[in-house]
């Protein structure tokens, strides 16, 4: 199995038509793609995405915020991608060499032959979006990378899915990261890795429900982060070039219980508990939350609980 992180520009103009993009092979079209494409090692999503709809398109674009994290699991290859917001800063370039670029009818495109990720844009159902919930309390860990060329470091790349939950109380729902993984001993938003043909909002309910044994409810995608540890150290025991990316969800829990780690494998969290909101400064917390808190108001989160 191969898992890929992809970026890609949902591109309107003032009528509400859709930038999209689509190769003809002799007098016949191909379907309809949203620009945009694989990642490359290290490199931020939503840079990404604005590199990719320009290489795409011709046109050069301001990407704004994250609209959804979607996937796609297609012949042993699961591409988990980030559709960000964006806006056309540029008129295209004279010299561009890229796919046929069209301002496209939304019902037009759906009609015609079109990408799961035109799906997602359009928010269209398409069985081609992954979409299972598997509530079994497992953990599937990151294959680990080949061997590197000699010379250079093994690489390793992983896309997360997180919750920043609340009760109605105004409490938050945190993980503590188990010694010996990077970031043990803090505290962590419960999450983790998106499992094969596994959607992210799927992945982020299944590992609450493991780390913490909580019923959550997954509302909106808050953040999209992204961060490189060139010599990374986890339970591998050997330096990773590590890449990961991380789709931030607000999460809502209506019956909280005693929270308490339920997976059987893997290890990674050594326990969870409900916070006041107010304690998380005494906290020893780790980078993930703290992007959270860069981004979220957890007292209006809870409120909304």
């Amino acid at each position: 199995m191969q898992f890929r992180i992809a970026a890609y520009g949902e591109v309107r103009d003032e009528n509400g038509r859709v930038l999209l993009t689509r190769r003809t092979r002799g007098r016949e079209a191909g379907p309809w793609h949203l620009p945009g494409g694989v990642l490359d090692h290290g490199e931020p999503p939503k840079r990404a995405a604005g590199r990719l709809v320009g290489e795409h398109t011709g046109y050069e674009v301001a990407v704004g915020a994250p609209l959804e994290a979607v996937a796609v699991a297609r012949r042993g290859v699961h591409t988990n991608a980030i559709i960000y917001a964006a806006t056309v800063a540029g008129s295209p370039g004279g010299d561009f060499d890229g796919d046929a670029a069209e301002w496209v009818e939304p019902a037009r495109a759906a009609a015609e032959s079109h990408s799961p990720f035109v799906s997602a844009c359009l928010r269209l159902a398409d069985d081609r979006l992954a979409g299972r919930v598997d509530k079994a309390p497992q953990e599937t860990r990151p294959v680990p990378p080949a061997k590197a060329k000699k010379g250079r470091r093994r690489r390793g790349q992983r896309f997360g899915a997180y919750g920043v939950v609340a009760d109605g109380a105004g409490r938050i729902l945190l993980a503590r990261i188990s010694e010996g993984y990077p970031g043990g001993g803090t505290w962590h938003l419960p999450g983790g890795g998106v499992d094969f043909g596994e959607s992210p909002r799927a992945a982020v309910s299944r590992e609450i429900y493991e780390e913490t044994g909580q019923e959550a409810l997954v509302g909106e995608l808050l953040n999209v982060t992204s961060f490189r540890h060139r010599r990374a150290i986890g339970p591998e025991g050997y330096p990773l070039d590590w890449h990961g990316v991380r789709a931030i969800y607000s999460a809502t829990v209506e019956d909280p219980s005693a929270a308490q780690v339920v997976e059987a494998a893997g290890g990674s969290t050594s326990e969870s508990r409900w916070w006041d909101a107010d304690a998380l400064d005494d906290l020893p917390l780790s980078a993930a939350v703290e992007d959270a808190l860069q981004v979220v108001d957890l007292k209006n989160l809870a409120a909304r609980a």
